[in-house]
């Protein structure tokens, strides 16, 4: 007799995409976070250190990303954003064996350098 192993189905929940996601956007070079907003007043000040603000919508095999974050001046806005947009749907891909069908980024702030290194004292 000869046993046979159904194997099951793995369902990956929006919010495990969405910390990947906000994870794997901070691996880009001079991409930052972004504060929080409600009915669109922010919720504190820009800060590069912070972590991107990211929504995923996973549907079936596919998702798709919401992403807010902040560009480190003088770094071009449209490459830097190319950048982040390719990384986010490879390593999202790679991460969950999803596929990205679609990034929407939003720079919320432009920060220099100097804003965003760390002092230690």
């Amino acid at each position: 007799m000869t046993a046979t192993l159904e194997r099951g189905t793995l369902t990956v929940a929006d919010q495990a995409v969405h910390r990947l996601a906000a994870h794997a956007v901070l691996e880009i070079d001079d991409v930052g976070g972004a504060v929080g907003r409600v009915l669109g007043v922010s919720l504190g000040a820009e800060d590069p250190g912070r972590s991107a603000k990211v929504t995923a919508h996973v549907t079936g095999g596919e998702v798709t990303l919401e992403v807010r974050l902040s560009i480190t001046y003088p770094a071009s806005v449209t490459r830097t954003s190319e950048r982040a947009r390719a990384h986010l749907e490879r390593r999202v891909e790679e991460l969950t064996g999803l596929t990205v069908t679609r990034v929407d980024l939003t720079v919320t702030a432009l920060h220099t350098t100097a804003a965003s290194s760390r002092r230690v004292e």
